[in-house]
């Protein structure tokens, strides 16, 4: 309602601004009320009911089917839902935490795999690729069709130490290759394979390509990730021909003495290959944009969690296990969204929230998080539930 007044009230006022009476005499003004807008009434509320019915939801995506898919960790599922909360189908995958759906709609989960070496069992981080049954399309049907495990992607040999390696995160990009976040032990730069820590790349036939390298102001870095976890591509649902192809990505960084925890590295293409580098881009410190910024020293605490809109807002969404909270920026780094049309000022507007606490606004251990048809979903996981909020400027 507030946006049919503001464009009504624009074209009133233009109208008038250029009409003259019949003496030539420009036209007084004075009478039109001057449209406010007060910037509280921008914000992201809840929207209920509340779902429950989760042990422990620690992960959830927007699909290009239009489902949506939860990793509940209490149970070891990945459970579907429809956009009104109604639960569809289960698929159980041991010591799942991360998923994600491809544009075939293939699901990719990282997850547990047990084995035994050499008479030891051990408990290895992997990548599995689930498929579901074109007659049944349904998660009860679904079935994992190949396992990349680690360290077996890369070399042949084992070694204890690799059962400590963790892959934490993957993220999709538009021609269905992908990133992995992968934490461990061992970050020597001259071992093979690369450093534990580190973003690595898989093609869309699931095969290891390898592990990001950083150009930066000192050279190249091979050992430029400490502690990467979550992370997110700029190619997100709706499905269409327009999917942003950039190949770049968000990443957060649960390293204590990294001062920003959550960056973004620019993927450029040239003749050799692909080079990265951290995107400098980014606004920080310009307040007559906003109030906040990404890129603001020491910000987060344990950012856990990153989304990207996918419908030309482009929103980045972070949120924040220890300080229950979740934040909203541009994809040029500032804190906020837009002003609705009619406002005063023209500075974003702040609209990150939280808190510790069991209301509809408030969380305990966040974790993961998405956004789709101008919904955003939250797993709140210490408190077993799954939130949805909408900004106030989005209901009309």
């Amino acid at each position: 309602m507030y946006k049919k007044h503001f464009i009504l009230y624009g074209i009133i006022a233009f109208c008038l601004s250029s009409c003259k009476d019949f003496f030539g005499k420009k036209t007084d003004l004075s009478f039109i009320e001057v449209p406010q807008y007060d910037n509280q009434l921008v914000a992201f509320i809840p929207i209920q009911p509340v779902l429950t019915n989760f042990v422990r939801p620690i992960d959830i995506i927007a699909g290009y089917d239009e489902l949506l898919y939860i990793v509940d960790e209490g149970s070891h599922e990945i459970i579907a839902m429809d956009q009104s909360g109604r639960i569809l189908s289960r698929f159980f995958l041991k010591g799942v935490k991360k998923i994600v759906q491809d544009r075939k709609l293939n699901l990719l989960a990282i997850a547990d795999f047990d084995t035994t070496i050499g008479g030891t069992t051990y408990t290895l981080s992997a990548i599995y690729r689930i498929q579901m049954d074109p007659n049944v399309y349904s998660l009860n049907s679904a079935r994992v069709t190949k396992k990349i495990v680690h360290p077996f992607y890369f070399r042949s040999s084992f070694a204890a130490a690799d059962a400590q390696v963790k892959l934490n995160s993957i993220a999709l990009l538009a021609d269905d290759s992908y990133y992995i976040t992968r934490t461990g032990p061992n970050n020597s730069i001259t071992q093979f394979g690369g450093p534990n820590d580190a973003v690595i790349y898989f093609n869309s036939k699931d095969e290891y390509q390898y592990y990001l390298v950083v150009n930066t102001e000192t050279g190249v870095a091979s050992d430029y990730f400490k502690k990467p976890f979550a992370l997110v591509t700029l190619a997100q649902p709706p499905q269409s021909p327009f999917v942003n192809t950039l190949r770049d990505f968000y990443f957060s960084s649960l390293e204590n003495n990294t001062a920003l925890k959550v960056q973004r590295i620019q993927a450029i293409t040239t003749e050799e290959g692909t080079d990265y580098a951290l995107n400098t881009n980014q606004i920080l410190g310009d307040t007559t944009k906003a109030d906040g910024f990404l890129y603001t020293a020491n910000r987060f605490i344990a950012p856990k969690g990153l989304a990207f809109a996918g419908d030309g807002t482009n929103y980045l969404f972070v949120s924040d296990n220890q300080k229950d909270s979740v934040y909203v920026f541009t994809n040029s780094g500032l804190e906020g969204v837009k002003p609705p049309p009619g406002a005063e000022s023209t500075k974003f507007i702040k609209v990150s929230f939280g808190g510790t606490g069991t209301a509809p606004n408030q969380f305990k251990e966040p974790l993961g998080l998405t956004f789709y048809r101008k919904i955003l979903y939250v797993c709140d996981a210490g408190n077993q539930r799954i939130l949805r909020f909408r900004l106030t400027t989005d209901f009309n």
